[in-house]
């Protein structure tokens, strides 16, 4: 005899056999060329945070466009963020813009810190990082400021070079910002940022 729980538990895990032998049976052979070594994921996983930290590296020219660097330069790009999904580059350089206008350039002595990269390797074409990142900051008033928080994205290697195609951002939550901001030493800065 079995419980009404132990037969819904039966059905489930028949549902995931299921699942599992259709997705086997129908499912593209393994294309050789795809295949990865240890050494290449490596390779691959380094390549992809160094993009990451050149792209955001607050202390170099042209922000905009090197933020804008690691995605593709036409067409569809899926961007989530802030309870908003955009399908296109033009947005999503819409946004970067707005943010580095509206704020981005107010900051004076930004540091974009990056925390864990974690970096998982598909194929050799395919990768998927997940990466925290702090950006502590003060305002033009001399108070220290931090945002952050944990982006998700996925990179593709089209025509030889790596590119993000689907992201994620969650924003830090203020509460954990406040404690970073306490936290922040030296003098706070007397000049304005750099316009």
């Amino acid at each position: 005899y079995h419980s009404p729980q132990m037969r819904l538990h039966d059905m489930h895990l028949l549902s995931l056999v299921a699942l599992l032998t259709v997705f086997a049976c129908t499912a593209p052979a393994s294309d050789t060329s795809a295949a990865h070594s240890a050494s290449d994921s490596l390779a691959i996983a380094d390549t992809v945070r160094s993009l990451a930290r050149n792209a955001y590296d607050l202390s170099r020219g042209e922000v905009v466009p090197r933020m804008m660097s690691v995605y593709p330069e036409s067409g569809r790009v899926v961007s989530a963020t802030a309870g908003r999904v955009t399908t296109s580059r033009d947005s999503l350089e819409m946004a970067v813009s707005a943010f580095w206008t509206g704020v981005g350039q107010f900051m004076v002595r930004p540091s974009w810190t990056w925390g864990a990269m974690e970096v998982d390797v598909v194929d050799t074409n395919t990768a998927v990082m997940t990466a925290q990142y702090t950006v502590p900051h003060w305002t033009v008033g001399n108070v220290p400021h931090v945002i952050g928080g944990v982006w998700t994205s996925l990179w593709q290697r089209r025509n030889g070079r790596w590119q993000v195609t689907h992201e994620h951002l969650s924003d830090m939550p203020r509460a954990a910002a406040e404690v970073l901001e306490a936290r922040m030493s030296g003098a706070p800065p007397t000049v304005s940022p750099k316009q």
